[in-house]
């Protein structure tokens, strides 16, 4: 049977292309808000890290109505640290809608995206979108599109999908470029048409792939996944297995049960095919397990997430300052905020060391962890963080391999000759090279995953803030040979205490420096970066001796320069191997791992 009154897609694209915008678009104009309502811009993005940032950080259900006929809609990320995200949800849907900006034309997120979309064989319509920008190209867009698809060998049922020409945020949607555009009708008509609608015999035992988890701190854990057989209804007792895990068989009873309607969640008595459904009241459940009827138990395959390619070692703060701005300071605050992200972060890692003070967390990428880092930050968590290191494998032969990035760069043409210099001594190779228009240039590099730790602010300094890099993780290839990270050594606060302008006058000379005066410091702290390559103790806590002859006032007259603050990916990019960077809701401090500089000497000797 199809259930025609219900279609379910999702909408895929690189980052900044336009998915959430065009998901508020599509709320609005099917009357999911009242007239006189007031709606924020990218409503979806409902976190506060996700609306200041202007990304999508975790992939979130609606659902709207058109002609009767419910369109369930998952809004998914578009950064490369977040592919796990888009992974799980294209198990909900029967088909994409991939969204492509009108002038970037295809980027390596599109790529990745679509050839998750084709190799679960969903029908895929092309929406160009931004196409009232001054310098859009969409009908080369197309062609690149297309290329694509062949590129990823698509079908010639998904070679053969519509396009749509759109500008989510004037609200209007074309079949054609010459049709006068008035509203998104056309791409929900495109929808009802092209995306096939569920299929299934409701008749049948119960089936229920669970694909993402919200969390909630009143009712705990909500598995939210499409229903792929039978019916589901509150109260039932159903069997939660796991495709990967054969031996996981435990019987669960089904509390609450929840459909999407607009922004809400809806309480149902009962689900049926093609519902994408959220399930409270199950204490462990976990993605990719399957809900089954007691007399038909099959697990459902669900492909295993990409595993993390980065890690950094999360440590209780133990510095002077330790314990004076945060709420939670202790390991079992740290360990608990760290297991409960668990609950909904699949592409995460968090393993015990031989310390009960340090955990290592693993990720996808800087983004991925720097996400959790503020987050837990905001909640009032105090604590340190050692640099990111990649994670490496060896091959059957023993040989070392490491994770490999492909990056995208756009620059203006002036600067890529220092950008394929810069990326060369980090190991990079470059693999192609292009004119991307308007006078840029595009550059594809294969670099290892370390060789761009540290990067991206050094790119934007050469770059004048013009450069756009883009990567998509590429798999594991060989150890590519040492890379030196930073030329430049740190300037360390040499005695505790407050940062006084007569001691900082004088250890300005030396570099750059990220205090002003005022600023608690302690022995060990880096309270700058040195011009040269070594590392330099100062006091800037001294002031100045008063005598007789020398008046107090004199020292006003010192001109400091202004500090440069950094912000917390700035700060990690920026700390060494031996250096840890300390996190409290108020302060961001970058430290010596060891803080006695005779013991620091000593271990350097070692």
């Amino acid at each position: 049977m199809k259930r025609e009154d219900i279609r379910n897609i999702a909408i895929i694209a690189h980052v900044d292309h336009g998915k959430t915008t065009l998901v508020d678009e599509l709320l609005k104009q099917s009357g999911v808000f009242r007239a006189n309502q007031e709606v924020a811009e990218r409503v979806m993005d409902s976190n506060d890290i996700e609306r200041e940032r202007g990304i999508t950080i975790l992939s979130k259900n609606t659902a709207v109505y058109y002609k009767g006929t419910k369109i369930n809609i998952i809004d998914t990320p578009g950064h490369a640290d977040f592919g796990g995200e888009v992974e799980r949800v294209l198990k909900m849907v029967n088909g994409v809608v991939l969204v492509v900006d009108a002038f970037e034309g295809s980027m390596p997120q599109t790529k990745f995206v679509l050839r998750k979309a084709l190799e679960l064989n969903l029908p895929v319509i092309v929406c160009i979108n931004k196409i009232d920008r001054p310098e859009a190209r969409p009908n080369e867009v197309i062609d690149e599109i297309l290329e694509l698809f062949m590129d990823l060998d698509a079908s010639d049922e998904q070679l053969d999908c519509p396009f749509v020409y759109a500008s989510a945020k004037a609200g209007h949607a074309v079949l054609d470029m010459t049709d006068e555009a008035k509203d998104m009708t056309p791409l929900f008509e495109t929808i009802l048409d092209y995306i096939p609608a569920p299929e299934g015999d409701p008749e049948a035992p119960t089936q229920v792939l669970i694909s993402t988890i919200d969390y909630n701190e009143y009712v705990g854990r909500i598995g939210v996944g499409k229903v792929d057989r039978g019916t589901i209804k509150v109260n039932q007792e159903v069997v939660l297995v796991n495709h990967h895990e054969p031996e996981k068989q435990k019987k669960v009873k089904i509390s609450k049960l929840y459909e999407f309607d607009g922004l809400s969640k809806v309480e149902v008595q009962s689900a049926t095919i093609g519902s994408i459904v959220a399930i409270s009241g199950i204490a462990d459940l976990h993605i990719g397990d399957t809900l089954c009827a007691q007399e038909d138990v099959d697990a459902i395959p669900f492909q295993k997430i990409s595993e993390p390619t980065i890690a950094m070692h999360f440590m209780v703060n133990d510095s002077p300052l330790a314990g004076k701005e945060g709420k939670y300071v202790t390991s079992r605050h740290l360990r608990d905020r760290l297991f409960r992200e668990l609950n909904t972060d699949v592409s995460l890692r968090v393993e015990e060391t031989e310390t009960t003070e340090a955990y290592k967390v693993s990720g996808r990428g800087e983004l991925h962890l720097s996400v959790l880092i503020e987050n837990m930050r905001r909640e009032g968590y105090e604590f340190a963080v050692s640099k990111a290191e990649v994670l490496y494998q060896k091959d059957e032969r023993g040989k070392l391999l490491e994770p490999m990035e492909l990056a995208y760069v756009d620059v203006p043409e002036e600067f890529s000759g220092t950008v394929i210099q810069k990326l060369s001594l980090r190991k990079g190779e470059l693999q192609g090279m292009s004119i991307a228009g308007g006078g840029y240039s595009r550059l594809e590099f294969s670099i290892p995953a370390r060789g761009l730790i540290g990067y991206r602010g050094e790119f934007l300094t050469d770059t004048k803030g013009n450069g756009i890099l883009n990567t998509t993780y590429d798999g594991y290839g060989p150890y590519k040979g040492d890379i030196q990270y930073r030329k430049q050594g740190s300037l360390i606060a040499f005695e505790s205490g407050e940062s006084v302008a007569y001691g900082l006058f004088s250890a300005q000379e030396r570099g750059t420096l990220f205090i002003g005066a005022g600023e608690k410091v302690y022995a060990g702290m880096v309270i700058g970066q040195n011009g040269k390559a070594e590392d330099i103790e100062l006091n800037v806590c001294k002031s100045k001796h008063l005598t007789n002859t020398r008046a107090s006032g004199s020292d006003d007259s010192l001109k400091l320069t202004t500090p440069r603050v950094l912000s917390l990916e700035q700060a990690l990019e920026f700390i060494d191997t031996d250096e840890l960077l300390e996190i409290t809701p108020e302060s961001l401090r970058i430290r010596k791992k060891i803080l006695d500089p005779t013991m620091r000497k000593r271990s350097a000797r070692k």
